[in-house]
């Protein structure tokens, strides 16, 4: 018999707070120098209080809001006692049993278009701790404390998933909650979305097995591959005779392998207390219907309203999950232009020629009303599909396609008149096919057809050059 994995996520999100989430202390340290972002507080120094940050709840409060959480009523803050270098009061601020967002859910759509509910078992805020490194060869560690004391967000899932490819969904709708509603840039590359995974193995009808956790992975891709790789390493323990331990885990991305780091503590280790410098809040009913007045459109809302408008699911999916992307389409939209074909221009040849260029869609020049202008020329039979796309170049560097067919006398030939004189002459050109084509061999017209469209600049429907020459050889 097979088994069947069973996984929870924990996500950790660093929230888009100008300071940090218990003191003054700028929180934007990316590409300061190491520790010069630090603070009495974030140090742990004797006499240092905590002041909590308004903007970092109501950021969580916004970010529970998206995940259909509860967010009302009390929340606390709790001491989370342990020692490490990169915890200089040797203990996080977190929350315990009175996190700020809990008992959620969230949709998501896999490729197939199948949809899954993960449900949601709370979020709480915290602290970061700094970051450790370690040189190579070195007999020692470097510690830079500036992402100390962060505003941190910490949402955790029930064990809902059950594979690779569910988990990789779950945290691409995830990141696009936290970009959309502007809680955080939840860059994984940046350390700014990091997950930790949850993952034990059972047969179908038995108990669960005994879980191990992998710590901080930092991509979608790495979630992935240690979830496949911890399924077949605990099914080979299991098929063995052994048993799995409950263990902390860690990822070699070169190595694509888990490692041992240490045995998992359980709570009581932790000796969680109430933070006496921090009273608990209270989340009222007015505090949550302004901060929901300022949420903007989730994307679970966006797929709904381009599917509404005729985009493709797969291609509503897609838009609705890249925050950059659905900006500028949306924008585009407003143009009149037919939305399933500005879906196709923009996923397809846009988007290829900008990851050909190494840039993004904001990065470029392309403006969202040039590219509607170009797909409603194409729609009203202005140009022709060649014709736009080789203009795209341009219109991406920013001109205007409309101008460029009227600078270049690039429209649509429509003259009948013009039509009939190329068809006329490329008939007396190769009389031989003509006769081939009267004589019953119909797709000996394309020969014809070629020179006649070349003869135009490629400015001609193909549809009407194809019924006019039809009409000319008698067919």
């Amino acid at each position: 018999m097979s088994y069947q994995a069973v996984i929870g996520l924990e996500v950790h999100l660093q929230l888009k707070t100008r300071t940090k989430i218990f003191s003054a202390c700028p929180q934007d340290y990316h590409g300061a120098g190491p520790n010069e972002f630090t603070d009495p507080f974030t140090l742990g120094l004797p006499g240092a209080l905590p002041t909590l940050n308004r903007e970092a709840v109501e950021l969580a409060m916004m970010f529970g809001l998206g995940l259909n959480c509860d967010v009302s009523g009390f929340t606390q803050f709790h001491r989370k006692n342990y020692f490490y270098p990169d915890a200089p009061k040797n203990f996080q601020l977190s929350q315990y049993d009175r996190p700020i967002a809990r008992d959620g859910f969230l949709d998501v759509t896999l490729e197939s278009g199948e949809v899954s509910r993960i449900r949601i078992k709370r979020a709480h805020l915290e602290d970061d701790a700094g970051k450790l490194m370690h040189p190579a060869y070195a007999p020692y560690s470097l510690l830079d404390l500036n992402r100390a004391g962060s505003s941190l967000l910490e949402m955790v899932t029930e064990a809902d998933i059950t594979g690779a490819a569910q988990a990789r969904a779950f945290l691409e709708a995830v990141q696009a909650i936290a970009q959309a509603l502007g809680v955080s840039d939840a860059t994984p590359e940046e350390g700014k979305m990091r997950c930790d995974v949850n993952l034990s193995l059972h047969r179908p009808g038995e108990p669960w097995g005994t879980k191990c956790e992998v710590k901080n992975l930092n991509s979608f891709r790495s979630v992935a591959r240690a979830i496949e790789h911890e399924t077949v390493r605990q099914a080979r323990v299991l098929d063995s005779g052994g048993r799995v331990t409950q263990d902390t885990l860690g990822w070699d991305e070169g190595g694509q392998k888990t490692f041992l780091m240490r045995t998992k503590e359980g709570e009581a280790d932790y000796r969680y207390f109430p933070e006496p410098d921090l009273p608990p809040l209270d989340i009222t009913p007015e505090w949550i219907a302004r901060v929901r007045a300022r949420m903007p459109e989730l994307p679970a809302q966006k797929r709904e309203r381009y599917l509404a408008a005729g985009v493709r699911p797969g291609d509503a999916q897609t838009l609705s999950l890249n925050v950059a992307l659905s900006r500028f389409y949306d924008e585009a939209l407003q143009e009149g232009a037919d939305a399933q074909k500005l879906a196709n221009w923009l996923l397809s040849d846009v988007t290829g020629a900008l990851a050909a260029q190494e840039q993004s869609v904001t990065q470029s020049a392309l403006r969202p009303a040039h590219l509607a202008r170009l797909v409603r020329l194409i729609d009203a039979g202005t140009i022709s599909g060649r014709v736009a796309k080789e203009l795209l170049p341009e219109v991406l560097a920013g001109h205007d396609p409309a101008a460029l067919v009227r600078e270049r006398g690039l429209s649509v030939v429509t003259d009948t008149g013009a039509i009939d004189a190329a068809i006329d002459a490329a008939m007396q050109a190769d009389p031989a096919t003509v006769e081939k084509v009267r004589g019953g061999n119909a797709k000996a017209m394309n020969a014809l057809f070629g020179p006649v469209m070349k003869a135009l600049g490629g400015q001609a429907k193909p549809e009407v050059v194809r019924e006019r020459l039809t009409q000319k050889l008698g067919l």
